[in-house]
């Protein structure tokens, strides 16, 4: 069954040896148009009131859910569990197209803080910080460490995010000596005890991350986070900006205390907080798979480039149409979007088809149900070797599902710089 299988695109990057792409930066730049770079506040502006609106008529009609059901009941005469469905299904409704309309806000944040909705850096600021404050997310904090994450993408020792655990972290035997056995007592769970883990990742990894930097890079000491000025993920120069996201994360928390005050606790949870974690849900989902899946490598910092990480991420076709509407392109063009991030959301698909073109079986997209997808990465990416240049994710049985190709490293060792 479709939803319970692995993409087509998957599997055949599965069984295809890997070695690293012999296309150079100076080519993949040559394929862009350089219209493409242009950007328009008329066409970005539009984008934002579309998303505005849409949470706005959500919220609208979520009044009326609860009026409706009643009416079925004692207007229409019906069965008071048909008003019981209708309620909560109204409410399911609401939950899950809420969350996806506030996921916009936070993808249209963060084409913001890449100065994609405006030539202006006040205008990004201004469109980022807001958006991003009604959904509770430091806009300038998150902005830093995204950019760090952008020059080092699928760099072991220097990326921000969802950086891999290794051998030694999880105190495993090495590999000569390493039993399946050894594996299984660490990494075999219940489906019960997965899905328990991966619904906590999934509904409150965000502020995890915020609050512990979580999957962080291992190179930052205890105690780091995106709320603290002097942290260690931060220059001197971006502690204003830092301090100006906690005070305009604490006014938020104000309104929204007022506004509890007025419509009720329950109102409060139905209309706003739900929304709140199914919308984190889903940043964290098309987060972790942009960057974690069995069949892409990751580099050491002796073979890693920018060209080599940028390419080393998924296009995901996330939600179909919702997902190229509300997600603004991110997940289904995150490969331009590495490549590229100065380029507008509303341009990237053009970019994702020059890129098939040059890149061929090289351009990385997956088809796969994405909550299969997201099963899949849980439970078979469990760490990395301590060793090797270009690894990859093994399981709970210690194997990598892809294998490096015996040219793999023909080519000299590279710097690892980023190249514009």
């Amino acid at each position: 069954m479709f939803l319970f299988s692995d993409g087509p695109e998957y599997l055949a990057r599965k069984a295809r040896p890997f070695k690293p792409t012999k296309v150079t930066i100076s080519e993949v730049h040559a394929v862009v148009p350089k219209h493409l770079f242009e950007k328009s506040f008329f066409t970005a502006f539009w984008h934002i009131a579309w998303d505005v609106f849409s949470a706005v008529v959500v919220y609208k009609l979520g009044w009326q859910i609860e009026p409706l059901a009643n009416s079925l009941v004692n207007t229409y005469g019906f069965p008071a569990y048909v008003g019981t469905i209708a309620k909560w299904g109204g409410w399911a409704t609401y939950w899950i197209a809420q969350s996806v309309v506030l996921a916009g806000w936070w993808c249209m944040a963060h084409e913001a803080g890449h100065g994609n909705v405006s030539t202006k850096k006040w205008v990004n600021n201004t469109v980022g910080f807001l958006l991003h404050t009604f959904v509770l997310a430091p806009y300038f904090a998150w902005r830093s460490t995204h950019h760090s994450h952008h020059k080092a993408t699928v760099s072991i020792e220097r990326d921000e995010n969802y950086v891999p655990r290794t051998r030694s972290d999880f105190k495993l035997p090495a590999e000569s000596s390493a039993h399946t056995t050894d594996y299984h007592e660490l990494f075999e769970e219940t489906p019960i005890y997965t899905v328990a883990r991966m619904l906590l990742m999934q509904l409150l990894g965000w502020q995890i991350y915020l609050c512990l930097d979580t999957m962080g890079s291992p190179r930052h000491p205890k105690g780091t986070n995106h709320f603290n000025p002097s942290s260690s993920l931060f220059k001197p120069h971006e502690r204003n900006g830092i301090i100006a996201s906690n005070i305009g994360l604490t006014v938020m928390c104000c309104i929204l205390y007022r506004w509890t005050q007025t419509v009720g606790v329950s109102a409060f949870v139905k209309f706003y907080f739900i929304p709140y974690i199914l919308l984190n849900h889903w940043i964290v989902m098309l987060t972790y798979l942009h960057h974690s899946d069995p069949t892409i490598p990751m580099y050491r910092n002796r073979q890693w480039s920018y060209l080599r990480g940028a390419l080393s991420t998924v296009d995901r076709p996330l939600l179909g149409w919702a997902g190229r509407v509300y997600f603004h392109n991110v997940s289904h063009d995150h490969i331009a979007h590495h490549l590229f991030s100065n380029i507008a959301w509303y341009n990237q698909p053009y970019v994702t088809e020059e890129l098939k073109k040059l890149l061929g079986e090289e351009y990385n997209r997956d088809s796969t149900n994405t909550f299969r997808a997201l099963y899949r990465t849980f439970t078979q990416c469990c760490f990395v070797e301590d060793e090797g240049d270009i690894v990859f994710y093994k399981n709970k049985d210690g194997k990598a599902a892809r294998e490096l190709a015996p040219d793999a490293f023909d080519r000299p060792t590279v710097l690892a710089k980023k190249v514009d």
